[in-house]
C-alpha cells in the first residue's frame, strides 16, 4: 500500500526533488504528462477512430495537460486543446510547453464559456482530460470554470483528471463548489489524502498512482 499524502507532502517533495536534487521542473511536467498520455492511450484502446479533448486551466496542471496532448497528438489521436482563458496567462512551465505547442503548430483554443462548439466537442470526445486545477486549489470555482467543468460533467463521455479532479481538495477531499467527477484520475507519485475522505472518493473514479520521476529516497 503506498503512502497516503496531503498536498503540503507532495509540494515539499516537488520542490526538494527540484531544489536538492536539481531535477528541472520542466523534466518532472514531461514526465507527467507523458504519463498521464500512456493511460488515455489505455482508455482508448476499444475505440478505432478515438477523439479526445485536453481541457487546460492556467497553472502547472494545465501544463501537465498540453504534454499530454503532445504525446497523443504525436501517437496519431485525433486531439483538440482548450483553454479556459488567455493562452498568454499560462504560468511558467505551462507557458512553456504552450510554446512548444504552437511551434508545432498544434492548436489551442481559448474559451471564455462553455459556448456552442465547445459542449459539441465534448460531447463527441470519446474523452475528455481535465487539466483545469490542480493540487494547489484553495479557493471556490468561479466563471468561466463553474461552466466548464458543469458541461463536462453533463456531456461527456468519459473523464480522466490530471493529478485530481478539478475543484477537490486534496487533502480533506471537500470540494470547492463544484468539481469534476472523473471516471480515472492518473496521480503523480502518490495518492492524496483527500481522495479518501468526504467527496473524494465520488470524485476520483479509478486512482492510477504514477511515478514521475522523484527519488524515492526524498520520500
Amino acid at each position: 500500500m503506498p503512502r497516503i499524502l496531503t498536498v503540503q507532502q507532495i509540494q515539499d517533495l516537488d520542490k526538494a526533488a527540484i531544489e536538492r536534487y536539481g531535477i528541472s521542473s520542466l523534466v518532472l511536467m514531461e514526465n507527467a504528462g507523458r504519463a498521464v498520455a500512456q493511460e488515455v492511450k489505455k482508455s482508448l484502446c476499444r475505440h478505432r477512430h478515438s477523439i479526445v479533448c485536453v481541457v487546460c486551466g492556467l497553472g502547472n496542471n494545465a501544463g501537465d495537460g498540453l504534454v499530454a496532448a503532445r504525446h497523443l497528438i504525436n501517437a496519431g489521436i485525433d486531439t483538440k486543446i482548450f483553454c479556459v482563458g488567455k493562452i498568454n496567462r499560462l504560468k511558467e512551465d505551462a507557458a512553456i510547453n504552450g510554446a512548444i505547442l504552437k511551434k508545432a503548430r498544434y492548436p489551442i483554443r481559448e474559451i471564455a464559456k462553455p459556448h456552442a462548439p465547445f459542449v459539441r466537442d465534448i460531447t463527441h470526445a470519446d474523452c475528455v482530460v481535465d487539466a483545469i486545477f490542480g493540487i494547489g486549489l484553495n479557493r471556490e470555482i468561479v466563471e468561466p470554470f463553474r461552466g466548464v467543468i458543469e458541461t463536462i460533467n453533463r456531456q461527456a463521455k468519459y473523464i480522466i483528471a490530471v493529478d485530481i479532479p478539478s475543484g477537490l481538495d486534496g487533502t480533506n477531499g471537500r470540494i470547492y463548489g463544484v468539481c469534476i467527477k472523473a471516471d480515472k484520475t492518473v496521480t503523480f507519485s502518490f495518492p492524496k489524502k483527500g481522495f479518501f475522505k468526504n467527496h473524494g472518493p465520488r470524485q476520483t473514479g479509478k486512482v492510477i498512482v504514477v511515478d514521475i520521476g522523484i527519488p524515492m529516497s526524498i520520500s
